[in-house]
């Protein structure tokens, strides 16, 4: 990899934020959704097991279903997607025990991909109380999803609606803690 390449993907990880806004009709091409998703697939995940399923949601009628099944766990009527109207739904298999992790892995590659691609995303959380739920596990059933599977979360994506995000905040100081020892000793 390049300098100029990895300065690049570096540039892209410092400057992703959530999206709390979309232009609801503006829904991005297929193409650029499969390259988020696939890009979803590549997440590292426990013994490479590939536990997690990724649903793309383009479909209004599900999207607006489960916008409405998260407000209802969080105890609103507003849209908690920010009215994205493309939802990536990320699951992973209970039977693994990094299951959670996983599925984080995935949460965070759709999210940093769409960055690179110019679309807005944001991870929006309740997943697990939605596909907990009866409506939620039949909508799994619907899907052809079969076994233990937990819901991790909802990427959003779209086109924010204000143009680009803010910058980012300054990072706080003690961020990082090292624990360093002497050159000398590392090249032993």
């Amino acid at each position: 990899m390049t300098d100029t390449m990895m300065n690049e993907v570096l540039e892209c990880l410092e400057t992703r934020r959530s999206v709390r806004g979309y232009k609801p009709e503006a829904v991005p091409a297929d193409s650029l959704i499969e390259k988020v998703a696939e890009a979803g697939t590549y997440a590292p995940t426990g013994r490479g097991a590939q536990s997690p399923v990724i649903v793309a949601v383009t479909d209004k009628e599900t999207r607006d279903r489960l916008s409405r099944l998260n407000a209802e766990v969080l105890g609103t009527q507003s849209d908690p997607f920010y009215g994205a109207p493309v939802v990536l739904v990320v699951l992973a298999d209970r039977s693994r025990p990094t299951y959670l992790y996983d599925g984080s892995l995935v949460m965070g590659n759709l999210m940093n991909a769409a960055h690179a691609l110019g679309l807005g995303s944001c991870w929006i959380h309740r997943a697990r109380e939605v596909f907990g739920s009866e409506e939620g596990k039949a909508m799994l059933r619907q899907w052809g999803i079969e076994g233990d599977y937990e819901g991790i979360g909802h990427c959003v994506l779209g086109y924010p609606a204000d143009g680009q995000p803010k910058a980012a905040q300054p990072r706080k100081p003690d961020y990082v803690k090292w624990v360093r020892g002497s050159r000398e000793a590392q090249a032993e």
